[in-house]
């Protein structure tokens, strides 16, 4: 593997460029223009490091040959040669983590996300099933020290849930340009649990389906959305079994008519509320329609996630009775299920991400 040396002048001239921006405090009047300055160093950081790391090891390299060659012979020559060794293995490490960071990454990765989950085939199991991914996110979240804030949500009779929208947001800017999507960007698809409900006198074992739908959240700067291509509906909030739970319309539904796309919000009392957070959705879809027609003609990822919730298009199986958790994507499979609903999904993303790495160093 080479350096593309082109691309990475060009990255270090932005590098630079951005250093010089986000040290003039005129920036930072415009919170959105610093922030997405603030992510794109991040995201150039390693790149910069590791650039000025192999610069030094090579001239460490060539200085440790220079002596080696005038020592002439004896111990010291030897030494030299020695340090010269170490340090060309160095400089081949260094040029290999370079080319990595050269490979071009998800424009995305940086972002915060919205997920969103539902209940699937299943019935009241599903909507449970669809309760207890939540809940492993939401641990998962806590670990990764991110920021959630539920944007809606749906209960079942039963305590689950039918609907969910999630925030999650990094905590200021993300290390080294890694962001929530760039982990959580695996999620999206159809997750299948392989368990005796609550529900089951019998014992027998059920399969159900639950939904995840993982989009980058995207800023009011990136999404134009025209007031006129908006039809928006108040109604009153109802919960689980369709009671009303409050007696004015402060529920928002949001259609936008030139794609169709519907986002209802109802958890807050105030419609002013329920609006801004519906806006905040139907952004992130925007966002994500725009870059799957942008990629029509390529195998983006996103295109992958199912938009139906069908068992049989599934991407993971929760098996409760084996304590077995299994990515069909990658034919990842772990016996920790309940270190997994707990939160501990590092295992799972990991291998993914590896297998990711793997295909785009190979593309």
């Amino acid at each position: 593997m080479t350096t593309d040396t082109g691309r990475l002048a060009a990255l270090l001239e932005e590098y630079a460029e951005l250093e010089r921006k986000l040290a003039d405090p005129a920036i930072h009047a415009d919170q959105a223009a610093a922030r997405r300055a603030g992510r794109r160093f991040a995201e150039l950081s390693p790149i910069y490091k590791t650039a000025t790391a192999l610069e030094q090891a090579k001239a460490d390299l060539a200085a440790a040959r220079e002596l080696a060659a005038e020592a002439g012979g004896g111990a010291d020559a030897a030494a030299f040669a020695a340090e010269a060794e170490s340090l060309s293995a160095q400089v081949a490490a260094i040029e290999e983590r370079l080319v990595e960071l050269l490979t071009p990454r998800d424009p995305d990765d940086g972002k915060d996300v919205i997920l969103e989950i539902k209940a699937g085939e299943g019935g009241e199991e599903s909507a449970l099933f669809a309760g207890d991914l939540l809940r492993m996110y939401l641990r998962y979240a806590e670990r990764r020290g991110w920021v959630a804030e539920v944007l809606d949500s749906q209960e079942s009779d039963l305590g689950g849930v039918k609907d969910v929208a999630v925030a999650l947001k990094t905590r200021g800017v993300p290390e080294g340009g890694n962001g929530v999507w760039s982990r959580m960007k695996w999620e999206g698809g159809v997750h299948r649990v392989q368990r005796v409900p609550v529900t089951e006198s019998q014992g027998r074992i059920h399969t159900s389906a639950a939904g995840v739908l993982v989009t980058p959240e995207a800023e009011e700067t990136e999404v134009q959305i025209d007031p006129n291509d908006l039809r928006i509906d108040v109604f009153r909030s109802s919960g689980p079994g369709g009671q009303s739970v409050n007696t004015t319309d402060s529920a928002v539904r949001i259609t936008h008519l030139p794609t169709g796309i519907v986002v209802a919000v109802q958890n807050e009392r105030s419609q002013l509320q329920n609006k801004d957070k519906a806006m905040r959705i139907l952004r992130a879809k925007l966002a994500a329609l725009a870059a799957e027609q942008a990629a029509a003609a390529a195998a983006d990822a996103r295109k992958a996630q199912v938009r139906t919730v069908d068992r049989s298009e599934r991407i993971r199986t929760y098996n409760f009775p084996q304590n077995r958790i299994t990515d069909h994507r990658i034919g990842y499979t772990a016996y920790n299920l309940d270190l997994v609903l707990s939160g501990e999904l590092d295992g799972v993303l990991d291998a993914l991400a590896e297998a990711d790495r793997q295909a785009r160093l190979a593309g």
